[in-house]
């Protein structure tokens, strides 16, 4: 109760700012980024009252305090705080890239490899085909001849089979969660976006040939570009990350600051130089974690982990008020079949992959019950893929954006729930007295903290 009256108190507090007048230039973020980080945690919380993930309750306190509910959060406020959701995604890179160990992926690459490859090429063909049969009643494909047909078909599934690095992250950080479900489909869903960015670049590729687009967006893809943006990712990370080792090696001081400057700058630079910003962080962050002395390491993890607090609640927050209800309601007898398709190719393919990797790992049954419910979120790189699917096809892809983000809106009200719920199941999250919120760091993984066997 005390949270809900916390809530109460917030909406009257904005609505009562609001009745004032006009805020001065930057006045309008301000008031929004203190409101979301507020009202977001305490509706997750309450969220968390309910065994729920505290992330649903932050999306959650978005969609009904954004636009398309109780309107608290303008559209505008959204746009203008988009710098946010960059920083939060460059930090999430940099933390994710960190957590992946090359020990642990000689040990482990066979099945996260399977993995992948059996889920996302079932994912790919069951969603394509299932669009295909369908076609008279998507509107992107209502019409249009057949070779245009399976081009966007393909398109839609390159996308749909993306995953959420963000939601395995936050889980992991909220549950504390260890064990091989946990590992692995983290080791997964960092892959995957690599692995999605050059499958889309190929179909999108296609789709060109097939479909060519017309004006000015008939030269947004050629194939140096792709591969600039693929592999310049790749070196341009790699420096970053030597240079931030070189820093923590001579000077490791002011190091909370120090990580905010490395996500901002590395995501600037990656933009600046046409490079892909999430790869770029991912693997300055793995260079970093794996060159570096562990205790420098951990001091720079732990440094960002606090400076991505806020950021993170409000990253959540703001997807949840990106998400359009009146889209949602209208889509949804096409949007629910195709969650089913997308979740069940996965279910099958993950349990495929794992059989085919032929894995001795002692939680091998516990991955192939439990670990598909890593891979049905969907958050920030499958939203920006649309959009550049969007921008390349400003007609056709339009609308397809907009079927996939109320896709997207499904799949993150359902996917991090299933996915506590499994990690529970999996004997994965300790049985630890808890802590107060303050205690724990939003991004500390697990490996930090007490375990319990599997």
């Amino acid at each position: 109760m005390r949270r809900i009256f916390v809530l109460g108190m917030l909406f009257l507090g904005m609505r009562l700012t609001a009745a004032l007048g006009a805020p001065s230039y930057g006045a309008q973020e301000l008031l929004a980024f203190g409101f979301l980080i507020l009202a977001a945690y305490a509706a997750g919380e309450i969220a968390n009252g309910f065994r729920v993930p505290k992330l649903v309750g932050y999306m959650l306190a978005g969609v009904v305090f954004g636009p398309s509910v109780l309107g608290t959060v303008s559209d505008t406020a959204l746009t203008d705080l988009a710098p946010v959701s960059s920083l939060a995604i460059a930090l999430i890179a940099f933390l994710a890239g960190s957590e992946l160990r090359w020990k642990e992926l000689r040990e482990r690459g066979r099945a996260i490899l399977s993995i992948l490859a059996t889920e996302l090429s079932l994912t790919l063909v069951a969603v394509a085909v299932f669009l295909v049969v369908l076609r008279d009643h998507v509107e992107f494909l209502r019409g249009a001849p057949w070779p245009a047909v399976i081009a966007f078909s393909l398109v839609f599934a390159s996308i749909a089979a993306v995953h959420s690095p963000a939601v395995a992250m936050a889980l992991l950080t909220e549950t504390r969660a260890s064990g091989p479900v946990a590992r692995t489909s983290l080791g997964v869903v960092l892959v995957s976006d690599v692995v999605i960015v050059l499958m889309l670049t190929g179909v999108l590729a296609l789709a060109r040939f097939i479909v060519p687009p017309g004006g000015e967006n008939a030269a947004a893809l050629t194939v140096g570009a792709v591969a600039w943006e693929v592999g310049g990712a790749v070196l341009v990370g790699g420096a970053i990350g030597a240079l931030v080792t070189i820093y923590l090696r001579f000077v490791s001081r002011e190091l909370f600051l120090f990580s905010v400057m490395v996500a901002l700058a590395g995501s600037e630079i990656a933009q600046l130089l046409h490079v892909e910003p999430l790869l770029t962080l991912i693997v300055a962050g793995f260079v970093t974690e794996n060159v570096s002395s562990p205790e420098r390491g951990a001091a720079l993890r732990h440094a960002m982990e606090r400076a991505a607090a806020p950021v993170f609640v409000v990253f959540f927050a703001l997807a949840g008020g990106q998400i359009a209800l009146t889209d949602l309601m209208k889509m949804w007898p096409l949007v629910l079949p195709i969650a089913v398709v997308r979740g069940a190719s996965i279910w099958s393919g993950t349990r495929l992959g794992i059989w085919w990797s032929k894995t001795s790992d002692s939680g091998r049954e516990a991955m192939r019950r439990h670990m598909w419910t890593g891979l049905i979120p969907q958050a920030g790189v499958a939203i920006g893929l649309a959009a550049v699917v969007a921008q390349t096809y400003p007609h056709r892809g339009g609308q397809l954006r907009t079927l996939f983000l109320a896709l997207v809106a499904v799949n993150q009200a359902v996917g991090p729930v299933l996915f506590r719920r499994a990690l529970d199941r999996a004997g994965e999250i300790p049985d630890v007295s808890p802590l107060r919120a303050e205690d724990i760091p939003p991004f500390a993984f697990a490996r930090d903290r007490a375990r319990t066997p599997v």
